[in-house]
Parts: structure tokens; C-alpha cells; sequence
């Protein structure tokens, strides 16, 4: 363990609660590295007989299902850009690559029968966040992070993965084949996540029709209901009956589309998507952020978050931060609040043997349970209100692992069956085994459909 973090348990001893000065950067990066370390006792993938690139799962053979091993591995990346800490580096790049597929579009046989387009987004997102914050290249002869997340996006611009008729007609469905269930399933999360990646790519390597690809799939949540006036995100419809709109909401979809006007906005300059930041940020903080602490506002209060909710915090602090470095008039609003949740988050890390593991809920007036979803929300909470100290997540029109790349969005590919894998700116200028992480979303969401939050 390093000395400086002997030093910050020394002060509660070797097992005690994690500590953090909010407004001192050295403490808060000390206690991410903490949070980081723990984090990383969840992940099996570096052991003899375990898979690379996955948490232990899928259920029942453990907690996880493939799509959360993205959020871990960005995570990771963000804590390590804003960190400069290079212990994990090598872990992450084999992980991330050991999920790409065949076909090097994170479409890996082992797990193909069941992802989901949102799945597959969110593996995509890990590439693109490794290429923006300017994580170390995967070597010459493996695939690289930007022709990673474009082969992700190219196919899921494609006419196969989207409803071909009705009033849903050109939104992606949940699933990707026809033979799972949850095909017909639209859910906001798919498009909401081909969105943002669409615009980080459009801003990192100058592509403006990949700018209006991702504007177009806004455009259709917003004109279907998924997205109304006030900026309520809803969780989605069957294609069938498409008006009939599943009213649940969950952060991740406000942060993740939050995060993709952000970088719209950077790109183009356009005063509609800052008009459209401005709305949906003041939403996102009523609903999430209640009284200035993250809060899973369908499922907390009632004790019913489960374990794919439970990383839903980690991506909200990251999009919230993500947002106030790409739209800086929007920091006075954003900081405090981050400031205020990642205090809170810290203030949950009592548990384990070591006395420090995090728990999920910072409203809670004790520890509830230990998770690598929970973990995740802590370090990215952290991470929020940390300076960025290596590659910006916010630098653009980069031609690195290959952003220059020509590709045509709407390509298509399929996978092998052989397959072996198991910032700061003045201006704007980005179930079988069901993997896909909404399925416990989708089933609560069918549940507490009621809420909607007026």
C-alpha cells in the first residue's frame, strides 16, 4: 500500500472510516486511490481460470452482468486521468480489449446471443473515454480505442437495429436480436447511449454526420415522448404500442444524455443545445439531487435499487462533471452540488474488514451493503471534483488510436462464432443469460412505472 495512504488511514486508524477534505485536491486524491484499490478487489479477471475484461457474473454464477465490466473499466479510466495513477493501467487496457469480439466491436461470441444494443453502447463509451482522456494506446497489433467505439456506432446506425415502422419508426430497440426477449423493448438507455457516443466521436474527430446521426436520435426520443418539455427522460415503450410511455426514471439516462449536449454544444456551438443543457441540467438536479447528495429517485427511498442500479451514480457524476468542463457557464451550478455528493458518498465508506468498503445509498443514516456498483459511484464521486491531471477529457479533433480513421456510420458486421474473447474550454467548438444492463432496470421500471415525477 502506498505511504500516503498509510498516512491518511493512520489519521482513524488502520480500519476506519475513509475521510476526505472536499476542498483539498491531495486529500481527494488520495481517498480515490483508496476507493480505486478497493474497487479493484471485485474484479476477478486477472486470476487463473477467471475471464478477462468481466465481473464475476452472470447471475447465478455471480452478481454481475457483462455490461457493468464498462462502467468499471471507465471508471477506472477516469480516476485515472484526473489521478495520474498508472497501477492499473495495463488491467484495464487487457480487459477492455479481451471484450472487443472477433469483429472489434465488443460483440465477443461468448456473450453475443444476448447483448443489447445499450450493452454495446456502453462498451463502445469505454473505448471513446480511453481515446478523449488520452489513455495509453493498446499496442500496434490490437485494435484501437477510436476504431473501437466507431465499429459500435456504425452498426447501430444501421436500419437492423432500429423499428422499421410505426410511430416508433428509426428508434433502436433494447435488444438486438429478434429470438431475446426484450426485442421488442424500446428503451431510452440504447438511444440515449448511440447519442452520446455519436457526439463524442463527432467532437473528437470532426465528423458532422456523425453530429447529426446522434442529433436525429435526440430528436426522435424527444418527438416520441421518451424525453417532454421539461426534460423528464423516461425509461421507454414497446414498439407497439409506443405511446404508451414507461414514466420510470433513472439518472444514468438524464446524465448520459446530459453529457451528450454537452459535447454537441462543444462541437457545434449551437445555442439549442445549451438551451437544452440548461434545461435538462436544472431537472436532473431536482430529481437526483434532492437535497445536493446523488439519490436513485425510483428505487432508493423504497430499498429497491438493485445491483444495475447501483452503478447509476458513478455514471451520474461523471456526465455531470464531463458537462461543466465541456459547458464551463454551467460549473456554479454543477460544483456545489458535486462537492456536496461526493462529502455524503465518503461519509458511506464504513463497511468490510477494512472498515472503509462504500456503500450505495449517502442519504442513509448507516452503511447499507458493499458493491463494485457502489464502489464505482464513490470513485466517480470523487473524481467529480478533481482536477483533471492527465489527458483532457475535453480536447477534440484528436487523430490518436486511429481518430482519423474513415468510416462509414451505417456500416454493418457480424460476429464470429470462433471468437476466443469470453478539461476546461472558454467556448463551444461530444435474460438464456440476458447481459444487457436492462434487464433488472427494465423489469423495476415495469414495476414502478408509476413514477413520474411531476
Amino acid at each position: 500500500m502506498r505511504l500516503a495512504q498509510l498516512l491518511l488511514l493512520g489519521v482513524n486508524g488502520a480500519l476506519g472510516a475513509l475521510t476526505v477534505d472536499i476542498e483539498d485536491q491531495d486529500s481527494i486524491k488520495e481517498a480515490a486511490g483508496l476507493v480505486a484499490e478497493d474497487l479493484m478487489t471485485f474484479y476477478k479477471g486477472e486470476e487463473e481460470g477467471e475471464v478477462r475484461g468481466i465481473l464475476p457474473g452472470p447471475p447465478p454464477d455471480g452478481d454481475y452482468y457483462w455490461w457493468s465490466g464498462a462502467v468499471f473499466w471507465s471508471t477506472l479510466i477516469d480516476y485515472r486521468n484526473h489521478s495520474e495513477d498508472t497501477t492499473y493501467d495495463d488491467i484495464i487496457t487487457r480487459g477492455i480489449l479481451w471484450q472487443t469480439g472477433q469483429n472489434d466491436d465488443f460483440m465477443p461470441a461468448n456473450w453475443s446471443a444476448s447483448i443489447g444494443n445499450d450493452d454495446q453502447a456502453l462498451w463502445g463509451l469505454s473505448a471513446s473515454l480511453a481515446a478523449l482522456t488520452g489513455f495509453q494506446d493498446p499496442d500496434v497489433t490490437d485494435p484501437q480505442w477510436v476504431p473501437l467505439a466507431r465499429a459500435v456506432f456504425d452498426e447501430q446506425s444501421t436500419e437492423f437495429r432500429r423499428v422499421d415502422d410505426g410511430d416508433c419508426k428509426g428508434a433502436m430497440r433494447w435488444q438486438i436480436f429478434p429470438t431475446n426477449e426484450g426485442y421488442n423493448y424500446i428503451n431510452a438507455l440504447s438511444n440515449i447511449a448511440y447519442f452520446n457516443l455519436g457526439s463524442q466521436l463527432a467532437y473528437f474527430t470532426d465528423n458532422q454526420t456523425m453530429s447529426k446521426l446522434a442529433e436525429d436520435t435526440y430528436d426522435l426520443l424527444s418527438d416520441i415522448g421518451f424525453v417532454n418539455d421539461k426534460f423528464d427522460v423516461y425509461d421507454g415503450a414497446h414498439a407497439d404500442t409506443c405511446n404508451e410511455i414507461n414514466k420510470a426514471q433513472y439518472s444514468h439516462n438524464a446524465a448520459m444524455l446530459l453529457e451528450g449536449f454537452a459535447y454537441q454544444y462543444k462541437y457545434t456551438g449551437d445555442d439549442n443545445w445549451k438551451q437544452r443543457i440548461d434545461g435538462l441540467l436544472k431537472r436532473t438536479l431536482e430529481v437526483f439531487f434532492p437535497d445536493g447528495v446523488a439519490f436513485e429517485a425510483a428505487c432508493e427511498e423504497a430499498e429497491r435499487c438493485n445491483t444495475d442500479m447501483k452503478f447509476f451514480k458513478g455514471i451520474l457524476h461523471h456526465s455531470l462533471a464531463t458537462t461543466m468542463r465541456l459547458a464551463p457557464h454551467t460549473a456554479d451550478t454543477i460544483l456545489p452540488v458535486l462537492k456536496s455528493s461526493a462529502k455524503a458518498a465518503v461519509e458511506h465508506c464504513t463497511g468490510g474488514d477494512s472498515g472503509r468498503m462504500c456503500g450505495f445509498s449517502w442519504v442513509a443514516d448507516k452503511f447499507d451493503a458493499s458493491s463494485a456498483g457502489a464502489q464505482t459511484g464513490v470513485l466517480s464521486a470523487l473524481v467529480s471534483v478533481m482536477t483533471a491531471a492527465g489527458g483532457s477529457s475535453t480536447s477534440g479533433n484528436g487523430t490518436s488510436n486511429g481518430g482519423s480513421t474513415d468510416t462509414d456510420s451505417g456500416s454493418d458486421s457480424t460476429t464470429d462464432d470462433d471468437s476466443t474473447t469470453g478539461g476546461d474550454a472558454d467556448t463551444p467548438g461530444s435474460m438464456g443469460t440476458k447481459s444487457g444492463v436492462n434487464i433488472g432496470v427494465t423489469l423495476a421500471a415495469l414495476i414502478f412505472g408509476a413514477f413520474a415525477y411531476m
